[in-house]
């Protein structure tokens, strides 16, 4: 290596010394996507670059990429592209991440404006080392969107905002119109599959956003494939219910490398479709479960699904 040259930032530097879990390269009919290749979608991946954003999409190498960039619907990631926390399924970079860009909440507001977005999804990587967890960076996103794109309804997806006194009110009082915060996987597995995290703080926040807020719609997801046990699924289920979660995603986990956690199975669209059924049994507003659904994908429309359950449901009451 030269003296002009660096070496590449390690991607996943704390899973180094873990041994190697075996990649399943093929997967069945129901998970294979086609390669990006329309138009849209180099239109799409060239406005992320001009101005200079990250977005999950690509970070976490969502298999939708092509499907969503291909109507510009680009999951905008804030905060950076480096992520404090460590978890065993999640593709984004981890390490120290560099100062917040006082300009990224006008960069994200003037894309979301060109890619001409009736719904934008907002995410961010956990930013433990911020006082406030970044609360404050989300707010000032949501209000430069309002501003110059003032027709366009916003879902957040943030992180648990952990140790981060009064942090949630700060998000909440920028007033979103969905708040999202996934519990990504069963109790059991968080020690595995989400160490930095604590499942009933998770649970604890969604039921914080509705006190604060009513009006706001929260929702939640997980991923299955993991190791989980139905029974388990529908726990999570009944837990979300009591802290008033409108909408339910569940997703097939993909193992991004070799040193991520495994994938234990590949579950069936037929299994999805007994979720669906169960959860809207249980009495949530919008349910997506299948093989590809992932946290943003179809967050458009599944917002306008949500608007319309809602007056449904007030209507019966009313």
């Amino acid at each position: 290596m030269s003296e002009l040259e660096t070496k590449p930032r390690e991607r996943h530097p704390e899973k180094a010394h873990k041994p190697d879990n075996p990649v399943q390269r093929r997967k069945p009919e129901w998970l294979r996507v086609k390669a990006p290749t329309s138009r849209t979608y180099h239109e799409t991946r060239q406005i992320v670059r001009d101005h200079n954003l990250s977005t999950v999409c690509e970070e976490a190498a969502c298999p939708n990429i092509g499907e969503c960039w291909a109507k510009k619907h680009a999951t905008m990631m804030i905060m950076g592209d480096i992520c404090t926390r460590a978890c065993s399924f999640c593709n984004i970079a981890t390490g120290k991440p560099g100062n917040l860009n006082p300009f990224e909440p006008t960069n994200v507001a003037a894309a979301v404006k060109k890619l001409g977005l009736e719904h934008v999804v907002i995410t961010s990587v956990d930013r433990d080392d911020l006082e406030d967890g970044g609360a404050q960076h989300f707010a000032e996103t949501i209000q430069a969107i309002r501003e110059a794109s003032p027709g366009t309804t916003i879902e957040i997806l943030t992180p648990d905002f952990r140790r981060k006194d009064d942090a949630l009110e700060v998000v909440v009082a920028a007033k979103p119109d969905v708040f999202n915060h996934n519990l990504e996987t069963v109790p059991r597995l968080y020690t595995e599959v989400r160490p930095g995290a604590r499942y009933f703080h998770s649970i604890r926040l969604l039921d914080k956003v509705k006190q604060i807020d009513p009006t706001i719609f929260t929702k939640s997801g997980i991923m299955v494939g993991l190791g989980e046990g139905r029974e388990e699924v529908f726990q999570v289920m009944d837990d979300l219910r009591s802290a008033d979660v409108d909408f339910l995603t569940i997703g097939q986990y993909l193992q991004p490398t070799a040193k991520h956690h495994p994938i234990d199975r590949f579950v069936t669209p037929d299994e999805f479709s007994e979720y669906e059924r169960r959860a809207y049994n249980k009495d949530f507003l919008v349910v997506s479960a299948s093989p590809l659904t992932r946290s943003s994908y179809h967050a458009d429309e599944d917002f306008q699904r949500l608007r319309k359950a809602r007056e449904e449901r007030l209507a019966l009451s009313a």
